[in-house]
């Protein structure tokens, strides 16, 4: 695998990393099964797009693309806890929904943005290639995410929004607001599927209605592989743990598609993700089978 596709490998699992954290958010600590992922990340790509292609600064384009994230998975949230709608069901209400508000958004199926500013050539220095430095931006903006979770899920409203989702009955009886928790829990994931919507559109130079396809696939894979590899109790070490499945995701796609022995093409991209999960859902059953062994 050549220099270049591996820090483009980096880039991409940089990005959805920032969707395996929403995921994690919803599928690990809510335990809210959110499939508006698929609708969200376009839309953070598509409000994003149009905003800097009609001249607005790309900065403030990325965190209103954000906030609209987060508008999609407070209404999904909303969905459940007031109008009584079964979770996974409201998501997939949603993810419908935003099909066709990302086609009324962007007016056309795509938006090209290779003439106008992005953030990445904005904070790129002349004297850096840009396959280098957009994988340096995106880690500083992963890294910044990471730690702000980190630390909001150490406080009180953190804690619990986390014991909201390991039992909310209990939750109830110590006076938490679980409905509120849920809301609030989902605006933050889908804030952060929002931003890497923005991020992606910035990075391939455009925005389109199907870049949203398979996006709940790969967050769950990356948080799969992820608690795989590194598994743990603690939140510093779960986000970290999602960051890095993510990562080694995209290199084990970009791995595969670029090796002539294995002969897999885009089309096979699908077929990977299943086998790359298939693989990190049974390797901790191994684990056990071992354990249990060693100590018969």
């Amino acid at each position: 695998m050549s220099l270049f596709s591996l820090f483009g490998a980096l880039e991409v699992g940089l990005i959805f990393s920032l969707v395996a954290l929403g995921v994690f958010i919803s599928f690990r600590l809510l335990r809210f099964p959110d499939l508006t992922v698929d609708g969200s990340f376009p839309l953070g790509g598509a409000v994003c797009a149009v905003l800097i292609a009609n001249g607005m600064d790309p900065f403030l384009a990325t965190l209103i693309a954000t906030l609209a994230g987060a508008l999609a998975g407070m209404v999904t949230a909303v969905l459940n806890v007031h109008l009584k709608i079964m979770d996974l069901l409201a998501s997939i209400l949603m993810m419908i929904a935003l099909y066709s508000i990302n086609l009324r958004i962007m007016g056309r199926p795509n938006i090209p943005l290779i003439m106008e500013p992005t953030m990445f050539s904005i904070l790129q220095p002349d004297w850096l290639a840009d396959y280098i430095a957009r994988p340096l931006i995106l880690l500083m903006v992963v890294l910044v995410a990471k730690v702000l979770l980190d630390a909001y899920f150490s406080t009180r409203q953190g804690l619990a929004i986390r014991a909201t989702g390991s039992n909310p009955r209990m939750s109830r009886a110590q006076g938490v607001n679980t409905g509120a928790m849920v809301i609030l829990g989902m605006a933050i994931s889908n804030a952060l599927v929002g931003l890497a919507g923005a991020m992606f559109v910035q990075t391939q130079g455009g925005a389109d209605i199907s870049m949203g396809i398979g996006t709940i696939v790969i967050g769950l894979a990356a948080v799969i592989i992820g608690e795989s590899i590194l598994p743990a109790r603690r939140i510093i070490f779960l986000t970290l743990a999602v960051v890095i499945g993510a990562v080694i995701y995209r290199f084990f796609i970009a791995l595969a598609l670029n090796s002539d022995f294995i002969g897999l093409q885009a089309q096979d991209l699908n077929l990977i993700t299943a086998v790359l999960v298939v693989i990190a859902l049974v390797i901790p059953l191994i684990k056990q089978r071992l354990s249990r062994r060693r100590h018969i």
